[in-house]
């Protein structure tokens, strides 16, 4: 503590944030492998569409129990009983956590299991005039759907690591899923007559393996969970009352992917292939540097509000959305720029068409547009939770889905009817209700005085958007005609795209650095 009471600033949290990101790129980069893998293996047809939607449920339950709500109220509670009761409370909390969390899961994946025709029929209505499609979907579900269970006990596992500083064995935890993957489509898929039931056993072989490889990192800590049924015990209690309404403010936005799926189901074949490909692009800054920054910086924002250093509260949040925003800003550029060269380098091969091809990078670019909100909404959620407040960012939330429908079909219709894009028209609006989302949560903390812009944003805007501005000349400057990417090979592709994105990059940086911004600055909130 210095003379006037407040804690030194919190050291290392672009560090950390590093250490996280570095992880997931890894990762990301075995997810690209392994959707060049299903692009070639089984493109965007039918079968392609049914596993998509498959897949797509437990993740979307996954980013709820494993990664979203659930983390968002269990990381403050373990804060607290860290703080003030120790290893042994923390113990104690962990087993009945462990206990509820997986009880439910249990029973909530024997249901799904049992009834998988009618979770079919509610996730993807539009494939219930096509039978074969349609019972393919509900066979894939009740394989792909116990990942639900596993992953998100491993997301308790995670979420506990992160919290005394593990952050590199969760980041590197899903590298397991994408090589799993990987090998379901190249190595077993010729020993199953429909081939997407390899993928689907690949997922829940990834379950087992992730939870599996936690364990020993928790035992080291003493922490390994002994799951006990309690809903009486104080935490637990703490941590459900947090819990429920944080599900519906983290929900919104897989809401919205959900919906968009199931909307995409009554567009042609291969609407849902096109959005998944197109979305998987659109989620790498998200995922290796916005996630990064929100997973290292809601402990660190939950250990200062139980400590009251709001001022350091306040400094790592305006920290976590400049540190963002210069990676979105000129991932967003890139991506409007380069998005049929990216799908063209990685995905055009096998049975992906250059009409599949076209279709996504239409879609791409409409995620594109909402990368930027699609991150402030990661840093700027956190401030609430840290502060256990789940119920702003749930009446936002709603407001922001509720807005989302709507522009669901203000955009599909229309795009549908006059340019048989009804796809982007799902894209699009994903990404301007993420902008409203984003503005709301801004405006709360605004107005509850957590969040305060530092004087350095004058300077600091013009020197991002000055950056993305040159590189996004060179990018264009460099780049080939259209139809030279679909006469070159793969290896022309991969050397001509890394040629742009590394000069491109060089350039942005080049010009930051010109302009006085300094790595330093960056490492951690300023004291």
């Amino acid at each position: 503590m210095n003379e006037a009471g407040a804690a030194p600033p919190a050291p290392g949290l672009l560090r950390s944030s590093a250490v996280v990101g570095a992880m997931t790129m890894l990762s990301r980069v075995l997810g690209l492998v392994r959707d060049i893998v299903l692009a070639a293996f089984i493109g965007a047809t039918a079968n392609a569409d049914a596993f998509f939607v498959a897949f797509k449920i437990p993740n979307f339950l996954r980013r709820l129990f494993a990664e979203g709500a659930f983390s968002q109220a269990f990381v403050p509670v373990l804060s607290e009983y860290r703080e003030r009761g120790g290893q042994a409370a923390v113990r104690e909390l962990l087993d009945r956590v462990a206990g509820v969390l997986g009880g439910t899961l249990l029973l909530l994946t024997s249901l799904t299991v049992l009834a998988a025709p009618l979770v079919a029929g509610l996730f993807a209505p539009g494939f219930l005039d096509q039978p074969a499609k349609f019972a393919l979907t509900a066979d894939l579900i009740r394989v792909t759907f116990p990942y639900l269970l596993l992953i998100s006990l491993t997301g308790l596992c995670g979420a506990v690591l992160n919290s005394y500083g593990r952050f590199a064995v969760p980041a590197v935890t899903p590298v397991f899923l994408n090589l799993s993957l990987i090998a379901a489509a190249t190595v077993a898929a010729p020993w199953f007559e429909e081939p997407a039931f390899a993928l689907a056993w690949g997922v829940f072989t990834a379950g087992v393996v992730q939870l599996l490889f936690q364990l020993p990192f928790l035992r080291r800590l003493e922490l390994t969970p002994r799951p006990r049924w309690d809903t009486a015990h104080p935490g637990v209690r703490q941590i459900l009352r947090l819990m429920v309404p944080a599900l519906f403010g983290v929900s919104v936005s897989q809401v919205n992917l959900l919906l968009d799926t199931v909307l995409a189901s009554f567009l042609p074949t291969g609407s849902v292939s096109w959005l998944y490909y197109s979305d998987r692009l659109a989620e790498l800054p998200l995922g290796v540097f916005g996630i990064a920054i929100a997973t290292v910086i809601l402990p660190s924002l939950s250990a200062d509000r139980a400590a009251a250093r709001e001022e350091r509260f306040t400094l790592t949040l305006d920290w976590a959305v400049r540190s963002v925003l210069l990676v979105a800003v000129p991932a967003t550029a890139a991506l409007l720029v380069l998005a049929e060269p990216i799908l063209i380098t990685l995905f055009q091969y096998g049975e992906l068409s250059p009409r599949d091809v076209s279709m996504a990078g239409y879609s791409l670019r409409a995620y594109a547009l909402g990368i930027c909100a699609f991150m402030l909404i990661k840093v700027l959620a956190p401030g609430f939770y840290a502060r256990q407040d789940m119920v702003t960012p749930v009446r936002i939330g709603i407001r922001a889905m509720l807005a989302n429908m709507v522009l669901n079909f203000a955009f599909v219709v229309p795009l549908m009817l006059y340019l048989d894009l009804g796809h982007v028209g799902l894209a699009l609006a994903t990404s301007v209700a993420a902008y409203l989302n984003a503005g709301l949560l801004w405006r709360g903390l605004r107005r509850e005085g957590v969040y305060r812009f530092d004087p350095a944003w004058r300077v600091f805007l013009p020197r991002l958007f000055g950056a993305t501005a040159v590189m996004v000349g060179l990018v264009l400057w460099l780049s080939p005609a259209a139809s030279a990417w679909l006469a070159w090979g793969w290896q022309r592709r991969a050397l001509e795209l890394a040629g742009l994105v590394g000069a491109g990059g060089g350039a942005y940086l080049a010009v930051l650095a010109a302009a006085g911004v300094r790595l330093r600055d960056l490492r951690s909130p300023p004291p």
